[in-house]
C-alpha cells in the first residue's frame, strides 16, 4: 500500500539533497536550439566581413584605377612627343603629386619604362628598381590597366598596385603605376571584423544564457515529475508534487498528482475489495461447510433441522454463485469481452416479473414493494433480457440491503418521448454525500457494512451504457435513495437495419 495522500514530494534541487542529472536533455536542447543560431550568426559574420573587405578593397582599387587610367591617357595624348618632353612632364607630375594630393601621403606614383624599371617615383629610394608584381607585366603585354593585391616580394609589405600602360605611336613604351600599402585598410578591416565578432559573441552569449535559463526552468519540473513517477512506480502511491506553475508544466504536474491520488485510491479500494471478497466468500463457505458437517453427523431423526440446513446450504450457494458471476462479468468488462445478446423484448413485462419475484422475498423481511405504471407499454425495445434482468435484480437487492430500514420500496415505469424510464426508490437513510459520486465505481463500498463485492453497480452501469442508456443514483427528497434508469426505444425495423448494416 502506498503512502497517505497528503504526503508532499520533497523538491530535489541542485542546491541540496539529490542532484538530478538531466545533462543529456540540456545538451540536446542547446544543440538543437542554440547550435543552428550560432552557425547562422557565424556564417552571417563571415559573409559580412567578406562583403566589407570586398567593398573596402574595391573602392580603393576603383579610385586608383581611375587615377591611373586618366593620367596614362593624358600622357599618351599630350606628353609623348619626345622622351625629354615625356620625362620632364613625368618629373613635374611626380613632384606635384607628392606635394598637392592628400593621396600622396599614402599612395606612391611610379613611372616605369619599357624595361620594367622605375624611372620616377614619389619615393626616390625605389627609383631604378624593378617591380616584382605581375601587374606591370600584364599592363605591358595586354595594353590594359592591370591590378595586383597581395604581398610585395621586394618589400614584404601588403600592397595594392594599379598599372596603366603609356602608348606612343600605338605601342606600349611605359607604365604609370600607383602603389599603396593596405596596412591601414587591413587595420580597419580587422577592427570591423573584431567589432562584428564581439557583437556576434555577445548575441550568442545572451542566447545561450537565455536558453540555459529557459531549459533549466523546464528541466527542474521535469526532473521533479520524473522523480515522482519513479517513486510512484516503486509503490509510493499518493505522493503529491508541489505545483508552482500556471502553464503546461502546471497542467502536467496536476495530471501527475491526480494520477498518483487515483492510483492510491484504487490501491486502497482494491485492497479493501480483496478483504471484503475474502470475508464474503468465507461466510457462506463456513455456513455450507458447517451445515454439511452437521448433516453428515446427524442420524436423520430431526427432519426440520435437515430441511433448515439444506435451505441454508442452498441459500449460501446461491450467494456464492451470484458473487462469482459478478466477478466474471467484471473480468469481461475489464478485458473488453463483455457483450450483449440483443433481441426484441417487452421491457414492462420483464421489469414486472422482477418486481413480483422480489415482492414475496421482501415481504418476509418486512419490506413493502410497490409498483406503479402510467399505462400498458407494448412497444418492444431492442435489448438483452438477461442482462436487464440482472440490473433490475441487483438494484432491487441493493434497495433492500441499504434502504430496507425504511420498510418500503417504490418502483415505477413510465414512457417519456423516445425513452422508457424506470425508478426504484427506497426510504432508508440514503447515501452519504461523500460516497454519492463514487457509488458506481468498481470495488467502491464507502462506509457501507452491507454484504457485497462492490462491483455490482459498476457492472449494472456498464450494461445500461451498452444499451445506450443511463443509470443515475441520487438521494430522493424526503429521504432515501432513488435509482433512475433511462433506456431508449429502438423500433424493430431500426434494429433490423442496424443488424443488417453490421
Amino acid at each position: 500500500m502506498g503512502t497517505q495522500t497528503d504526503n508532499r514530494l520533497r523538491l530535489f534541487t541542485p542546491g541540496g539533497g539529490k542532484r538530478l542529472k538531466l545533462r543529456g536533455l540540456r545538451r540536446r536542447w542547446l544543440a538543437s536550439s542554440v547550435g543552428p543560431i550560432v552557425i547562422i550568426l557565424v556564417l552571417t559574420g563571415i559573409l559580412t566581413a567578406v562583403t566589407i573587405s570586398s567593398n573596402l578593397y574595391g573602392r580603393a582599387r576603383s579610385t586608383l584605377e581611375a587615377k591611373a587610367k586618366s593620367g596614362a591617357d593624358y600622357f599618351s595624348a599630350y606628353s609623348m612627343g619626345s622622351y625629354s618632353e615625356y620625362y620632364r612632364r613625368a618629373a613635374q607630375y611626380t613632384a606635384d603629386f607628392a606635394t598637392s594630393d592628400s593621396l600622396g601621403k599614402t599612395v606612391e606614383l611610379q613611372f616605369i619604362n619599357g624595361k620594367r624599371q622605375v624611372e620616377l617615383s614619389t619615393r626616390g629610394a625605389v627609383a631604378g628598381s624593378t617591380p616584382a608584381t605581375m601587374d606591370v607585366n600584364r599592363a605591358v603585354e595586354t595594353g590594359k590597366t592591370a591590378t595586383f593585391t597581395g604581398r610585395d616580394p621586394l618589400t614584404g609589405e601588403n600592397i595594392l598596385a594599379v598599372s596603366s600602360p603609356l602608348f606612343y605611336n600605338g605601342a606600349v613604351v611605359g607604365v604609370m603605376r600607383y602603389v599603396t600599402s593596405t596596412h591601414l585598410m587591413d587595420q580597419q578591416l580587422w577592427l570591423t571584423v573584431l567589432v562584428i565578432a564581439a557583437i556576434i559573441a555577445a548575441v550568442i552569449f545572451l542566447i545561450f544564457v537565455s536558453n540555459l535559463i529557459f531549459i533549466n526552468n523546464v528541466v527542474t519540473p521535469v526532473a521533479e515529475v520524473s522523480e515522482a513517477a519513479k517513486r510512484i512506480s516503486s509503490g509510493s502511491y499518493g505522493i503529491q508534487i508541489s505545483n508552482k506553475y500556471s502553464d503546461e508544466l502546471g497542467q502536467l504536474v496536476d495530471n501527475i498528482n491526480n494520477m498518483s491520488l487515483k492510483i492510491s485510491q484504487s490501491e486502497k479500494i482494491q485492497t479493501e475489495f480483496i478483504s471484503s471478497v475474502s470475508h464474503e466468500l468465507r461466510t457462506p463457505l463456513t455456513a455450507i461447510n458447517g451445515w454439511g458437517e452437521t448433516l453428515l453427523a446427524d442420524d436423520g431423526s430431526d427432519p426440520e433441522a435437515l430441511r433448515r440446513g439444506l435451505n441454508i446450504i442452498v441459500k449460501e450457494s446461491g450467494r456464492l454463485t451470484n458473487m462469482v458471476e459478478e466477478l466474471l462479468d467484471f473480468s469481461k468488462m475489464a478485458d473488453g469481452r463483455f457483450a450483449l445478446h440483443l433481441e426484441q423484448m417487452d421491457l414492462q413485462a420483464e421489469f414486472e416479473d422482477a418486481v413480483y419475484t422480489y415482492r414475496e422475498v421482501f415481504k418476509q423481511q418486512g419490506i413493502t414493494l410497490d409498483y406503479h405504471s402510467d399505462g400498458v407499454y407494448d412497444e418492444p425495445i431492442t435489448a438483452d433480457p438477461e442482462r436487464l434482468k440482472q440490473v433490475f435484480c441487483n438494484v432491487l437487492d441493493n434497495a433492500a440491503k441499504h434502504g430496507g430500514a425504511g420498510k418500503r420500496i417504490e418502483t415505477r415505469l413510465v414512457r417519456r418521448g423516445s425513452h422508457y424510464i424506470i425508478t426504484i426508490r427506497d426510504y432508508g437513510p440514503g447515501i452519504p454525500a461523500d460516497d454519492l459520486p463514487h457509488v458506481k465505481e468498481k470495488f467502491y463500498k464507502g462506509g457501507s457494512k452491507a454484504r457485497g463485492s462492490g462491483i455490482g453497480l459498476a457492472v449494472c452501469d456498464e450494461i445500461i451504457r451498452l444499451h445506450n442508456g443511463t443509470l443515475a443514483i441520487g438521494n430522493a427528497k424526503g429521504g432515501g435513495c432513488i435509482v433512475t434508469i433511462r433506456l431508449p426505444i429502438v423500433p424493430h425495423r431500426a434494429h433490423h437495419e442496424k443488424e443488417k448494416n453490421r
